[in-house]
């Protein structure tokens, strides 16, 4: 078993697909229509095109308002991404007008800063730390 896909509730799926591509970095995968104002639309990271897709996924169902509302109310990030080093990729996202919640803060085990996409969800980024053994 593998995961393939997973998803984030987005409030417009093209500005996400902006954001996602644009401002993140990620590519287009499938761009798939799905009815008027919906797509089977997902990205993946250049680093891994065959990897994981992430289903940029419409949240006009109000069990996802409610949810999305809570977790930013409460600062919980909806989605955690990997990257190498924290304070270069927030350098980076900040250069492209990405908003911080977090600073990066280390907790340990790994370096950690959460930022708004921009489409509703709060987004973590980590760096685990590695130990030498």
């Amino acid at each position: 078993m593998r995961i393939a896909l997973t998803s984030v509730f987005v409030d417009d799926q093209r500005k996400a697909l902006d954001f996602y591509t644009n401002v993140l970095g990620f590519e287009k995968r499938h761009d798939i229509p799905l009815g008027e104002q919906a797509w089977w639309l997902t990205v993946v990271s250049p680093e891994s095109p065959d990897g994981p897709e992430l289903l940029l996924e419409p949240a006009g169902h109000p069990a996802a308002k409610a949810y999305r509302d809570a977790l930013v109310a409460d600062g919980i990030p909806l989605a955690q991404f990997a990257v190498d080093d924290v304070y270069a990729e927030c350098e980076r996202l900040r250069g492209r007008g990405v908003e911080f919640t977090q600073e990066p803060t280390d907790v340990g085990a790994a370096v950690i800063a959460v930022f708004d996409d921009t489409c509703g969800n709060l987004i973590q980024i980590a760096a685990e730390k590695t130990t030498a053994g």
